[in-house]
């Protein structure tokens, strides 16, 4: 990798680190600005906090009957993607307990990924919880998965692609140049070392 981008790689690590500081300032003042705590990871609000929440909860009559009909009749095209979600938290999962292991690569912990807590708001009417948990377990499982993936392609294969890849994972900057063969087999004895 050449020296421009190592630096370039090096100063958007520093910056990650100052955001997630600065991500971390506005969960605490979010916390106290709207009286809750996390406890064992369960949000606990606070009695006044609740009530007010409660107030402004849209009641599910008024929700479906202030809807659009377009979204109403594309929900079950949205909800039906549930299936392959779950069969992929399934079978990546699974993949992972089995080869993983077999690999000796570090598991991915889905809890990190795949968080499930919107849906305790109280403001939330029963339609938009099951929404907030929909969404919730349909991206933790794909980040989760993704996260699975990028670990398996560091171990069987770190090779950059000849074109610009969008959305590459963070460990995509340490694979070997597209060509590089020598750097392929130091980048495979460094992974699997």
């Amino acid at each position: 990798m050449n020296e421009r981008i190592s630096e370039i790689i090096e100063k958007i690590k520093n910056l990650e680190i100052e955001l997630d500081v600065e991500f971390e300032k506005e969960f605490t003042e979010a916390r106290e600005k709207f009286n809750y705590q996390i406890r064992r990871n369960k949000v606990l609000f606070e009695r006044n906090a609740l009530i007010a929440q409660r107030r402004v909860k849209k009641n599910l009559y008024r929700f479906i009957k202030d809807a659009k009909v377009a979204h109403i009749l594309s929900a079950p095209v949205i909800y039906s993607i549930i299936i392959p979600i779950f069969l992929l938290d399934l079978f990546v999962t699974i993949y992972q307990t089995i080869c993983f292991p077999i690999y000796k690569i570090k598991k991915v912990k889905r809890s990190e990924y795949v968080v499930i807590d919107r849906h305790m708001l109280a403001y939330l009417n029963l339609i938009e919880k099951f929404n907030c948990l929909y969404c919730g377990y349909g991206n933790g499982v794909i980040a989760y998965a993704r996260e699975i993936a990028s670990k398996t392609e560091e171990f069987w294969c770190p090779i950059k692609h000849a074109q610009k890849v969008r959305g590459r994972h963070s460990r995509y900057k340490d694979f070997a140049d597209y060509g590089d063969s020598e750097g392929f087999k130091n980048k495979m004895k460094d992974v699997r070392s």
